[in-house]
């Protein structure tokens, strides 16, 4: 399988420099942090613009699904798609990138967005080829059907609150998760046409992946960590799908490790990384600009680290 992305170069060349592997959050997300159904958010475009004006080289490519990579292999087997492909994906981004001309491979820096976040843990705690940091950002923070749950059983009271759904719809709904998510973690499968729009989420074809992501607890992933290990960490009060509770968790699995966490609280920032304090969704392919705070952290997690 072929994997696409864009390698960037410093604005400044010279000696040897630091790179970056940027991972992309969940879904069929490619290498610029888009996606079909969230527009243009160019997310990891405008890391790699950052990173190149500090001097700092970066790779970013399309995850499975995604972009030129799209599915390759697995277009006609999607139930076979577990954790391993994408695990794979990012080993060997990180290590094409640490085989670049011009690259110091003594300072490896992966940052993950969200699911990203995940595999950059997993390439500092299992991977082969040596992390020097690491960059979290608005993190998967507990384990994966949890989070899940949790996004689901928020959307179940919402709707039952504006009176888009009875309570007995909510019951069923609420039942049939709980269901299913033992189903998952009992024998990694799911029924197929559950109620309430749960299929889309959780699926014959989705359930090898979840019951694989959700064995990982990224805190317990963080207190692996090789102690002193550089690590950016940002939550931010305006995020409706990871928040700064749960990025509490991860933090205190960096703790442990005895990681050198710098814990970044943003204020009015999406899950997108963008200045937006709506706490809507819909706004995340709005042209808004990238968080100035947490532009101003990577600036100085860069002079630092």
């Amino acid at each position: 399988m072929t994997v696409h992305g864009t390698w960037r170069r410093p604005a400044r060349q010279g000696e040897p420099a630091p790179a970056v592997l940027l991972i992309a959050g969940s879904g069929p997300t490619d290498r610029d942090g888009n996606s079909a159904q969230l527009g243009g958010v160019d997310t990891l475009k405008t890391m790699a613009e950052l990173l190149s004006a500090e001097g700092v080289a970066s790779l970013r490519y399309d995850k499975l699904g995604s972009g030129r990579t799209g599915l390759g292999p697995y277009a006609s087997k999607a139930a076979d798609i577990g954790v391993g492909v994408f695990e794979r994906e990012a080993a060997a981004a990180l290590s094409y990138l640490a085989g670049r001309p011009g690259v110091d491979r003594r300072r490896l820096t992966v940052i993950g967005h969200s699911e990203g976040a995940l595999f950059a843990l997993l390439l500092a705690t299992k991977g082969r080829t040596p992390v020097h940091s690491l960059g979290l950002l608005q993190p998967l923070s507990r384990r994966y059907l949890d989070v899940i749950s949790a996004q689901i059983t928020a959307q179940i009271r919402a709707q039952l609150q504006a009176g888009a759904i009875t309570k007995a719809q909510a019951t069923e709904v609420e039942d049939a998760l709980a269901s299913a998510v033992a189903s998952l973690r009992a024998g990694g499968t799911v029924q197929a046409n559950l109620p309430g729009g749960l299929s889309n989420v959780l699926s014959p074809a989705s359930a090898k992946f979840l019951s694989e992501a959700d064995r990982l607890n990224p805190p317990e992933l963080a207190a692996e960590l090789k102690a002193r290990t550089p690590v950016l960490l940002s939550c931010s009060d305006a995020d409706i799908q990871v928040g700064c509770d749960d990025v509490e968790q991860l933090a205190a699995g960096l703790k442990q490790a005895r990681a050198g966490t710098e814990f970044v609280r943003l204020t009015g920032v999406s899950h997108v990384l963008k200045e937006d304090p709506s706490r809507n969704p819909a706004h995340y392919g709005a042209p808004l600009p990238f968080s100035s705070q947490l532009k101003q952290a990577i600036q100085t997690f860069v002079s630092r680290a």
